[in-house]
């Protein structure tokens, strides 16, 4: 009788061999199916921050580029008005005195863009957060 049944009581909740190793098994399959889960909704947050900040950056790069054009075409014809009209009283001084204030402008301008670009706007953040509460929870 010892025989035949060695398989219904090697547990020591009670609960045959083969259901114990069925439930450990289901376990193990609904974290990995829980770990999954969570894999593909952090991608699915990030594809969706990566389009706001592709659109994000394209409408940025072309509201520059115009503003960029309009500048240029401002600038050239300022500069083309003062240098007519100070020549006559400082000569090439007004070449030298235009271009210190070109780049003292070309100079703010970068700074400024280098402020952008630092504050992170362009990183995604929410995804950035989210894998680190991930990273945090699993370590």
């Amino acid at each position: 009788m010892r025989d035949q049944q060695p398989d219904q009581e090697g547990s020591p909740s009670g609960e045959p061999v083969e259901e114990a190793h069925l439930g450990l098994v289901a376990g193990i399959a609904a974290m990995a199916t829980n770990f999954l889960g969570l894999f593909l909704s952090r991608i699915e947050l990030a594809a969706l921050e990566l389009a706001e900040a592709r659109s994000a950056l394209f409408r940025m790069v072309l509201v520059g580029a115009l503003g960029l054009l309009a500048m240029w075409f401002a600038i050239a014809c300022g500069v083309m008005l003062i240098v007519a009209l100070a020549w006559p009283f400082i000569g090439w001084g007004i070449l030298l005195i235009l271009a210190v204030l070109f780049l003292v402008g070309a100079i703010i301008a970068f700074q400024h863009l280098q402020r952008a670009i630092a504050s992170g706007a362009l990183g995604m953040p929410a995804t950035m957060s989210e894998l680190r509460k991930d990273r945090d929870v699993l370590l």
